[in-house]
């Protein structure tokens, strides 16, 4: 159905947004502590982040 679909591209967008505003809130040295950096949130955000070595 068209209306759940748009139901979970909302979610699916409030959700990245949150990550998003998160894990911009940490300082450079926290991210680093997870090993993150700023050029990494957008992945991570969307769920595309993948870790070197890791499949």
């Amino acid at each position: 159905m068209i209306g759940s679909s748009v139901v979970r591209a909302v979610r699916r967008w409030v959700e990245e947004s949150s990550v998003r505003h998160q894990l911009e809130e940490l300082s450079d040295r926290e991210l680093a502590d997870i090993g993150l950096s700023r050029g990494d949130i957008e992945a991570v955000a969307h769920g595309r982040f993948k870790r070197p070595g890791r499949a």
